[in-house]
């Protein structure tokens, strides 16, 4: 790959990550367990698909235009994406819900506040407004799962069995591959390794609060930044997917 097809494919594993993610917290929509909780799961559901659409657009504009941030979002097939495997997990339950925006958050705010240093400075623009809106998530997740986790006995089950279920999607996150080092070495990519430290402290530090254990180490699931996807995927964008292929030619 040359240069920008490299940026490309970067802008593309960002974004999805954001989209998917977006799309598996809309479907909480209404179905929040207390209305406020309902409207931030929903507001936080808007952060990421904010977040994508800005990704989309640098991606469309780096590939000259050929597809538009729509095209991108909705007219893949399921092996072209290229998010981490932990955001389309489905939404088992409110715990589920809750650890998944844990682990990806304190990542993001990892993540992001290494890419605002960046020497592309669209990347850098994105980083820098997204970075507000992720500490939020971290902190509403991070409280969640004190209150859970210190809470009853059932509260107390469900948080433990969340985080032990979610723990092997999270090792991914911090993977090196030949994109994310080709642009590390030109200062536009994150080197993801001295990150892991630093996420595993956040992590532990929640958890203690919240009277749990931290997953002992386990075989990591991958293969999401290489289009090999669970099988909640194609479930999820069959939904996602279903108004733009039903009428691929529609104006709005």
């Amino acid at each position: 790959m040359n240069s920008k097809e490299i940026l490309y494919n970067y802008c593309l594993r960002l974004g999805d990550d954001a989209l998917i993610l977006g799309q598996r917290l809309s479907e909480l929509c209404s179905k929040g367990p207390i209305l406020e909780e309902d409207l931030a799961q929903t507001n936080i559901a808007l952060d990421m698909i904010g977040r994508a659409q800005a990704l989309f657009n640098y991606a469309s504009e780096i590939n000259g235009g050929k597809n538009t941030a729509d095209d991108i979002a909705y007219r893949r097939p399921e092996f072209q994406y290229r998010n981490h495997l932990l955001v389309e997990q489905p939404n088992e339950d409110f715990a589920h819900v809750i650890a998944r925006q844990l682990y990806i958050s304190a990542f993001e705010v990892l993540f992001y506040g290494s890419l605002e240093n960046s020497k592309d400075s669209i990347l850098a623009s994105i980083a820098s407004k997204t970075i507000k809106e992720i500490k939020y998530h971290l902190q509403h997740a991070s409280d969640w799962t004190v209150r859970l986790g210190d809470g009853t006995p059932e509260s107390t089950f469900k948080m433990q069995r969340a985080i032990n279920n979610l723990w092997m999607y999270t090792g991914e996150l911090f993977e090196m591959d030949s994109i994310d080092d080709q642009l590390l070495k030109s200062g536009i990519g994150v080197d993801k390794s001295p990150l892991i430290e630093k996420w595993r402290k956040q992590i532990q530090a929640t958890l203690s609060e919240a009277t749990l254990t931290m997953p002992e180490e386990m075989f990591m699931q991958s293969g999401g930044k290489q289009g090999v996807h669970t099988e909640h995927m194609g479930h999820l964008l069959s939904e996602m997917q279903y108004l733009q292929r039903a009428y691929p030619d529609a104006k709005w």
